[in-house]
């Protein structure tokens, strides 16, 4: 099978857009109209799951037959969904919670084509450096963490934050590319056809 005519990403996220876009895939970009909340007492696994599939099937009934990514990313620690911060003094919060510790981020991602639908999830484990009162003020106060869940960017001054990580960096960034991949193959897109669309 040869790479989809009509590929879309149901986000209005620009990390993912950015990260799809380094593929140098065609595609466009549609932002679904869903609530993010996840149920009380849901499990955030399934949660992810549950929201990226919501999001991918909101652009499907606009624009039938197409190829549609969809994804969730959420950040816990010790269990807790840390989402995106509401103000800048929750933000600082988070970062200095995080600070000296590990915690994962995990990303459901949905992908639905005419011949069928894969979902799967994402784990990634991030420790960050011992942070003071201070620094994680100083970062809160940048601003880049305002839209992201557990209120830091791997990819920007956030990177300061990380000592190490184990698993896909991307998946931190928001959208884990080689499971995005692999999950093409699974439809019928194989490898050597993802690489035909090489920037």
């Amino acid at each position: 099978m040869i790479f989809p005519a009509d590929l879309l990403l149901a986000s209005g996220s620009p990390r993912r857009r950015q990260l799809l876009a380094s593929l140098g895939w065609p595609f466009r970009v549609v932002v679904p109209s869903v609530d993010e909340a996840f149920f009380p007492g849901e499990n955030p696994e399934e949660g992810c799951l549950r929201l990226s599939g919501a999001k991918a099937e909101a652009v499907a009934c606009l624009f039938p037959g197409s190829w549609i990514i969809a994804a969730d990313t959420v950040v816990l620690l010790d269990g807790e969904v840390l989402g995106k911060p509401e103000s800048r003094e929750e933000s600082r919060s988070m970062i200095l919670r995080l600070g000296g510790r590990t915690h994962e981020v995990l990303t459901g991602v949905t992908l639905l084509s005419p011949s069928g639908k894969r979902q799967e999830g994402e784990r990634t484990e991030v420790t960050f450096r011992p942070l003071t009162p201070a620094d994680a003020a100083r970062y809160a106060a940048t601003g880049e963490g305002d839209d992201k869940a557990g209120a830091y960017g791997i990819q920007g001054l956030g990177s300061l934050l990380v000592s190490s990580i184990r698993g896909d960096y991307f998946n931190v960034v928001g959208l884990p590319l080689c499971r995005l991949g692999q999950m093409f193959e699974s439809l019928g897109c194989p490898l050597s056809e993802q690489w035909r669309h090489e920037a």
